[in-house]
């Protein structure tokens, strides 16, 4: 494939990637990034035998232009990271923590030769206590990766080796900041904000060894609006009232956030935020639609695969998240479907601030795919109970159901206080898919305050809030079942390849155009006569458009995959995004 830069890589720091403070939901003033170079050195099998020596730009794979780094770890290979650091003076309190965004697939952590911890699956942020292992002055880091992508239990996502069509470059190792902080011993290890917009209240959660005695302060615009103190509660939990004169609504045209300070009576103080918002399902003209704030509201989305030229998994910088959500505002849309990946907690935080809807997929695992159960049946209109023969939809490993299991309690976790986030994808077009009405369950009960798309795009079980389609290649005709939400949750995907700025020669996309023009005249009628009319008709209430950018060998993004073309006409755009309201 042919070297691809954003700008932002263009002009990489690779002394200091992503230097921003990673987790703006639980903010504490202890901070020390441990972005930028780092040593390593690739080793084959149980010998070790060293293969490559170098030094890699620490957080993006080696895979990836922006590592400086220039290989694929296989299966079987055991990648060592490896950096010093001394603590800054006055840093250290009670307990020094070692923070990992991601790392993937498997990796064992070790501190000045001792072995601090280590974490399975690439795609969710873990901690370790390195307290006792560290020393006065210099300290060494050392964190040792493997990867077998597809073959093991944890979820892949879109990497494969022998990449190609709709799936990407494979990649390994850590893809996202990695980060200490010094606490008291007795400190905040997660949050939980649940907003109620209806009782205008903000109901908070503390985890904590001992969560009694928070003092938590709510401000709007800075000033205080409200004070309470959680000293009767065992589970660290309270609420805080929001006057009517300081209610405001969160929303993507007015995407409001209030901040929230929380004290422990240890010592311990962390910064958040919030906003006022309730996504759920109402009534219009006598049909279940997407609601927001207790108002019908169209969602008109894109796909997001998360992926960049430079970095793959990994955004070139704070900036360039920024960039990619401002602009797909502008070209009217309200929602981003992100697809198959769990994002850096800024990218989330920048969606919150700027006012984008996010729906998340959770990342897929098991066998994909498999033609006739997984593709034919449905596309005749046959879909296959998925909670019988699990191998018929790639999930015959207990191992990986089990997995999957974990890792959707654990994303959930992660991601239940983002402001934007507005509905849960447990599974995508039966890869992997099982148990789903079981799951759906299962993840209603880990968040309530969400819709969920329990089987998008082609194994329908008949459950969750969405009746979800994904219709390519044929014209765009849809029914409401009376039951559920209708939505059109993947269309399109129209290639327009831009000379110098592709990746490969091979074009993968829906439908082929090879000038801007007739692009953009085909996709503007692609809405208007297929989409806008299912609004009146059948009460249509998302449409999810693939996709944000190009990605390798698909070419059919809104923008180029280095981000530098945006081929969709802004006013047209926008036009389009006005009829495409309740």
């Amino acid at each position: 494939m042919r070297d691809l830069f954003t700008p932002w890589g263009e002009t990489l720091d690779k002394n200091c990637p992503l230097p921003e403070y990673p987790r703006p939901q639980l903010k504490r003033e202890s901070y020390l990034n441990l972005n930028g170079l780092w040593n390593y050195t690739v080793q084959d099998g149980e010998e070790y035998t060293k293969n490559k020596t170098g030094t890699i730009v620490v957080p993006f794979s080696p895979e990836s232009l922006l590592s400086g780094c220039d290989f694929q770890l296989q299966s079987g290979e055991t990648l060592w990271y490896e950096r010093t650091f001394t603590l800054p003076e006055g840093f250290r309190k009670d307990r020094v923590l070692l923070h990992f965004g991601a790392v993937d697939q498997s990796c064992r952590v070790l501190v000045n030769d001792k072995e601090v911890g280590g974490h399975e699956g690439g795609y969710l942020p873990f901690t370790l206590d390195i307290t006792e292992a560290l020393c006065d002055g210099e300290n060494r880091l050392t964190v040792a990766v493997t990867d077998k992508t597809d073959a093991s239990v944890h979820a892949y996502g879109k990497q494969r080796y022998d990449r190609g069509g709709i799936w990407y470059t494979a990649q390994s190792g850590i893809w996202q900041t990695v980060w200490m902080e010094s606490v008291v011993e007795n400190y905040i290890t997660s949050i939980e904000l649940t907003p109620d917009f209806d009782s205008k209240r903000l109901y908070w959660r503390i985890h904590a060894k001992d969560p009694q005695g928070a003092h938590v302060v709510v401000r709007k615009d800075g000033e205080c609006i409200a004070e309470d103190w959680d000293y009767e509660s065992d589970d660290g939990s309270g609420w805080s009232l929001i006057s009517e004169e300081h209610f405001r609504p969160w929303s993507p045209e007015d995407p409001f956030l209030y901040t929230v300070e929380i004290d422990m009576k240890s010592g311990d103080h962390v910064e958040s935020y919030f906003g006022m918002r309730k996504f759920s399902i109402v009534e219009h003209q006598g049909r279940k639609v997407l609601g927001l704030n207790n108002k019908p509201y169209f969602q008109h989305g894109l796909l997001d695969q998360g992926y960049w030229s430079d970095g793959l998994y990994t955004p070139p910088s704070d900036e360039a998240m920024i960039w990619d959500i401002r602009t797909m505002k502008e070209l009217g849309f309200n929602m981003l479907r992100k697809h198959i990946k769990i994002e850096p907690l800024r990218w989330y935080y920048h969606c919150d601030r700027l006012g984008m809807i996010v729906w998340q997929d959770m990342v897929c695992g098991g066998k994909y795919f498999i033609p006739m159960t997984q593709q034919y049946l449905p596309f005749i209109g046959i879909h296959l109970r998925d909670d019988r023969h699990y191998s018929w939809m790639g999930r015959g490993d207990e191992g990986g159901r089990l997995q999957f299991e974990s890792d959707l309690d654990e994303t959930v976790q992660l991601l239940y206080s983002c402001v934007s986030l507005g509905l849960w994808v447990p599974f995508n077009e039966g890869w992997g898919q099982f148990d789903s009405l079981r799951i759906t369950e299962r993840l209603r009960q880990l968040d309530d305050t969400r819709p969920i798309d329990h089987a998008s795009g082609w194994n329908d079980q008949g459950g969750g809030d969405l009746k979800s389609r994904h219709i390519y290649f044929r014209p765009v005709k849809l029914k409401n079942d009376g039951r559920r939400v209708l939505a059109l949750t993947e269309f399109g995907g129209y290639s327009l390849p831009v000379p110098e700025h592709y990746t490969t020669d091979k074009e993968f996309g829906y439908r082929s155009y090879q000038d801007n023009a007739t692009w953009m005249d085909a996709l503007e009628k692609l809405y208007e006569e297929q989409i806008i009319p299912h609004l009146a008709s059948q009460g249509l209430s998302a449409a999810v458009y693939t996709q944000v950018s190009d990605v390798e060998d698909e070419v059919n993004g809104l923008v180029t995959y280095d981000r530098k073309v945006v081929k969709a006409d802004a006013k047209r755009m926008q036009a389009i995004a006005k009829k495409l309201q309740f």
